[in-house]
């Protein structure tokens, strides 16, 4: 395909194809990553050979379940993680909602359903509550609101600072779509239940951006533009410094250092990954979640395109499997292709019909955009009889 066909089908992406490109996209970058969570971009070429350019089996081989007794995870093999199985539950709460989402929808309806359905779970190879998967930082949200009874409000204060939440609010940007403000500020309410600090303004950024994706034309430089229209303090400026350096690269190869580098000052992780330094992952308006800034890094070393991209955030390392979700999520958005294999791969292997959700996200979406006109209306004529300017359609 050349470049002009490449952006004509962008253009043309309905709100079904982004949709379901976000959706799809997000579990296959958060597949491909999995197995390699937690290694440098050197550790990654020593294990596999060289660099990872699809599905892999896990870093530890068949003894995946002894390896590290913290996480006895089967990550690899084209098994999704925690991002994707969060990310399916938010859409099945916009499911039984039907409306616009707050803090007190998470408290609703995500909470029980954490700790109540069991379901498939690729990663354990078992039925399992999803609360059994998540990480702590997402065991969080029941043991503040249902064993706490915390304002959901408030529930996120207190939390470790983290992409937890923004890991699974493309559904957000997706019921938002071509809203960019919208998703942000529905985003923040969501997240408060979850995340404070940085942790919550990253998944009111990363809605921003799938939303800004879904607009007819959009690019990644018309993405970031949105990004950094809405994002503050230490998220806003670790963005613009990452795709400031990632605009002087077209190869992700040649990027994954200086990614990194443009991202260090505003990550308090550190250099060593499984060893975070002493103010990691507490709340500060002077830094950023690290996982963000380098997916919209990529998209925009990649012009947007979905492999491009998601090999990019694999390959980077570090929290990989989150990165690949996010960028996976936005080019999916921006209408670039998902390849079929991966798709099928991670479908069969995590055994999830990866279409379900974005169907259903997308009849909701419809939904909710017919009631927000119907809203509008409504306070126009209001207005209008207040003495206010009348509004023509």
């Amino acid at each position: 395909m050349t470049l002009k066909e490449h952006e004509k089908q962008v253009r043309g992406a309905s709100l079904d194809e982004r949709i379901t490109g976000a959706l799809v996209g997000a579990a296959v970058g958060d597949a491909l990553g999995g197995p390699v969570e937690g290694y440098s971009p050197e550790q990654i070429v020593e294990r596999h050979g060289g660099r990872v350019h699809g599905v892999v089996g896990p870093w530890n081989g068949d003894d995946w379940r002894t390896a590290r007794p913290i996480a006895p995870y089967h990550k690899g093999d084209g098994h999704v993680t925690d991002d994707t199985l969060m990310t399916h539950a938010l859409v099945r709460v916009y499911a039984r909602v039907r409306d616009h989402l707050d803090a007190h929808a998470v408290a609703d309806h995500l909470v029980p359903d954490l700790m109540t359905h069991p379901r498939w779970i690729p990663e354990l190879e078992a039925e399992a509550l999803l609360l059994q998967r998540v990480f702590l930082a997402e065991k969080w949200l029941v043991s503040r609101i249902h064993y706490g009874h915390v304002d959901p409000r408030e529930a996120g204060v207190g939390n470790i600072v983290n992409c937890g939440a923004a890991m699974y609010m493309a559904p957000v940007g997706l019921v938002n779509a071509a809203h960019p403000a919208g998703a942000y500020a529905e985003a923040l309410d969501v997240a408060g239940a979850h995340q404070s600090s940085y942790g919550r303004e990253a998944a009111g950024v990363l809605a921003a951006a799938v939303a800004a994706a879904c607009a007819p034309g959009a690019t990644p430089d018309s993405v970031v533009a949105a990004c950094l229209s809405l994002a503050k303090d230490g998220t806003r400026t670790a963005i613009e410094k990452v795709c400031e350096v990632a605009s002087r690269h077209t190869d992700f190869e040649s990027a994954l250092r200086p990614l990194r580098e443009a991202v260090a000052p505003y990550d308090t992780v550190g250099p060593d990954y499984r060893a975070p330094s002493l103010a990691a992952r507490r709340p500060s308006r002077l830094h950023a979640i690290e996982e963000l800034p380098v997916a919209l890094g990529m998209v925009v070393v990649s012009g947007g395109d979905f492999r491009h991209a998601v090999l990019g955030a694999v390959n980077y390392g570090r929290d990989c499997d989150s990165i690949a979700t996010m960028a996976g999520a936005v080019t999916g958005a921006l209408g670039s292709p998902v390849p079929e294999g991966w798709a099928k791969t991670v479908a069969e292997a995590s055994r999830l019909d990866l279409l379900e959700p974005a169907a259903a996200l997308t009849e909701v979406a419809r939904e909710i955009f017919a009631r927000d006109v119907s809203r509008r209306r409504s306070h126009e004529r209001a207005f209008a009889e207040l003495g206010g300017p009348e509004c023509s359609d």
